[in-house]
């Protein structure tokens, strides 16, 4: 039986040899990270070796690091309502694109009234003109945008934003989960007020995030409370293993980043092209800058629901979208927000490459994509 190809690595990646080998040695130490006798102050070591490492990649300060259970808690943890800026004024609303993972969109940890939305253009852009509208029509505002968007690929102009954020007095939360060992990404020279992370999604384990915080940030509010650990911002045990396990990946990821995201963008341009050359296909967001792993889309009449199963018979692992709703069948907020029609909206098939992804899986994929669009071919006829 053919070994089976997976194509979802922005749903979560395996794990790297190094996590695993950091996990490994993590799980034989007995100690509590809080306790101050030789075996805690071991299981400390390694959280904060994990910590620096992380703070390293992305240019923030390790002291500013809080590790959370998932990429989901870290965003709620940001969009926190008590936050101010470093002249101490609070914000008083959250601004989310339309195009955020489903863990911003909703706007956190705000009240419904204080939840606004940012319009983004056909290519999946965060529209600053409607941003600064925006940010005209109220008090001081988080805004939260996505370095990089986990449907489409698109990359998002955080920079931009925030200046003009910054300008109208407010903050910038940047969730960079999809960005991070894919893309450089460093805080400061984006000017983001806080970012997020999740281990899964560059190599390391499930279950393990984490929110960086700029320097003069304040009013955090945290959605644990109980014990003072991570300096009273996220209570509970750290998990110890998970956390050692992220921050080898981290390490891991960056020291490959240049060469893996050549590789990986020649593999997904010669995917495309198969692609588009049947049942008249078309690629979501490929008029602008992009991941180099990620490909979204759709052909008339093309079902997402058939087409990942179609794709899974074949052997090749893709998914409909997000894999915190790819099994539900409702058409992609993303592409909606983008203007789409709620058929192509639920007609869209994403495919995500990773460091492993080789040539020989591309062709499987094609090959896959090929009996799949004579199918549909045949219904439309």
């Amino acid at each position: 039986m053919p070994t089976r190809v997976y194509l979802d690595w922005n749903a979560t990646t395996p794990l790297r040899p190094e996590a695993r080998a950091a996990m490994l040695a993590a799980w034989d130490l007995v100690g509590n990270p809080s306790s101050v006798h030789a075996e805690g102050r071991e299981a400390r070591r390694l959280v904060e070796d994990a910590r620096a490492a992380l703070a390293a990649a992305v240019g923030g300060l390790p002291r500013n690091v809080v590790f959370t259970s998932a990429g989901t808690e870290a965003n709620a943890l940001a969009l926190s309502p008590g936050l101010r800026g470093p002249g101490g004024r609070r914000v008083e609303r959250v601004l989310v694109s339309a195009v955020e993972h489903a863990s911003v969109l909703s706007g956190g940890r705000f009240p419904a009234d204080q939840v606004g939305h940012v319009r983004v253009t056909r290519a999946g852009v965060v529209d600053l003109d409607h941003l600064k509208t925006q940010l005209m029509e109220g008090p001081p505002a988080l805004v939260s945008i996505m370095a990089a968007n986990n449907e489409t690929g698109a990359l998002q102009p955080v920079a931009e934003a925030a200046r003009i954020v910054h300008e109208a007095g407010g903050l910038l939360h940047v969730d960079a989960i999809q960005a991070l060992g894919k893309i450089a990404f460093n805080i400061s020279a984006v000017g983001a007020d806080l970012a997020t992370f999740s281990a899964h999604k560059i190599g390391g384990p499930k279950g393990v995030g984490a929110l960086v915080v700029a320097e003069g940030i304040a009013g955090l509010e945290p959605v644990l409370r109980g014990g003072g650990q991570e300096l009273n911002r996220r209570a509970g045990t750290e998990n110890v293993a998970g956390i050692a396990g992220f921050g080898a990946a981290v390490k891991a990821a960056l020291q490959a980043l240049p060469e893996d995201a050549e590789r990986v963008s020649t593999l997904r341009d010669r995917l495309e092209n198969g692609i588009r050359a049947i049942a008249g296909a078309t690629v979501f967001s490929d008029d602008v800058a992009r991941l180099c792993n990620t490909t979204l889309f759709t052909a008339r009449g093309l079902k997402a629901e058939t087409a990942v199963i179609g794709f899974d018979l074949e052997g090749v692992a893709v998914s409909s979208g997000s894999a915190c709703s790819s099994g539900k069948v409702q058409p992609s907020h993303v592409l909606s927000a983008m203007g789409y029609d709620p058929a192509t909206a639920q007609g869209a098939v994403r495919l995500s490459l990773g460091w492993s992804t080789d040539a020989e899986d591309i062709n499987r994929a094609l090959e896959a994509w090929r009996k799949l669009g004579n199918t549909l071919l045949k219904g439309l006829r």
